[in-house]
């Protein structure tokens, strides 16, 4: 593939097989899709760990008991999977609902208004940075094909791209399994050691957890792995000391201290 590349840095536009740039296209317009997916993912995991370690850690620095501690940490987990879920499908089903009605009105603007079509085209491709009378040449050409006009307009003036089509169902599953998983982190060390001990363990997994996450996501923003790591990490530590702190001083600010004894 690289010496295909290099190969093609030399050749004219007309000269790219039409076969391999079908197969190009493709395979980045998949990426897209899947980098969509991997949003999911890591913000599901990464609100999954960061909001139930606060939990916990605050349940933990209130009362001490496991008990306690797992119950309102997988009460947060059940609860964290169904609004996630719920808040992913209802956004993505609602954002989809307004795109086609966007799409729907452009369409109804090729058919009826086809002429104002292209001078809007022919603005915006002006506005990128072509001469008026390319502009022009360029969407008059473009608008001998109404598939084409609208496809250009959607594209152009409401700026959604064949890789804004997804699935809410397959996004509210991705996240809400997510949320799920990352939330059982913080939870574990309570189920296996004493909370004393356990309240550290849980920090140490959920720190380690969120930097895999961020060393995950560099390879995709092209950002350096550690301070992508890095970032995500201290976000769950000012989460967690928030949490550690209202544990601690709320109780007794609210004359209810005695319940950590």
């Amino acid at each position: 593939m690289e010496t295909t590349l290099r190969k093609n840095k030399w050749l004219r536009a007309r000269d790219f097989d039409p076969l391999w740039l079908r197969t190009h296209i493709e395979d980045e317009r998949r990426t897209a899709g899947l980098l969509g997916e991997i949003r999911e993912a890591v913000f599901g995991a990464q609100d999954g760990l960061i909001s139930t370690l606060a939990v916990v850690l605050t349940v933990a620095a209130a009362t001490h008991e496991a008990y306690s501690i797992v119950i309102a940490g997988l009460a947060l987990a059940l609860g964290g999977i169904f609004s996630m879920s719920a808040g992913e499908f209802m956004s993505s089903k609602s954002q989809r609902e307004i795109f086609d009605a966007q799409i729907a009105s452009e369409a109804e603007e090729v058919e009826d208004r086809p002429q104002e079509a292209e001078a809007e085209v022919a603005f915006m491709l002006e506005e990128e940075g072509l001469e008026r009378e390319v502009a022009l040449r360029v969407a008059a050409q473009i608008a001998t094909s109404k598939p084409v006009l609208l496809k250009t307009m959607v594209e152009k003036e409401l700026g959604l791209t064949g890789g804004d089509e997804g699935s809410p169902l397959r996004g509210a599953l991705i996240m809400g399994g997510a949320f799920g998983l990352g939330s059982l982190l913080p939870i574990i060390p309570f189920l296996t050691v004493p909370v004393s001990m356990a309240q550290y363990v849980s920090i140490g997994i959920t720190g380690l957890g969120l930097f895999a996450m961020g060393v995950v996501k560099s390879r995709w923003t092209r950002r350096h792995w550690l301070p992508s790591g890095l970032e995500i990490v201290a976000l769950g530590a000012l989460a967690g000391a928030a949490g550690y702190v209202f544990g601690t001083v709320l109780p007794g600010l609210l004359g209810v201290a005695g319940i950590a004894g």
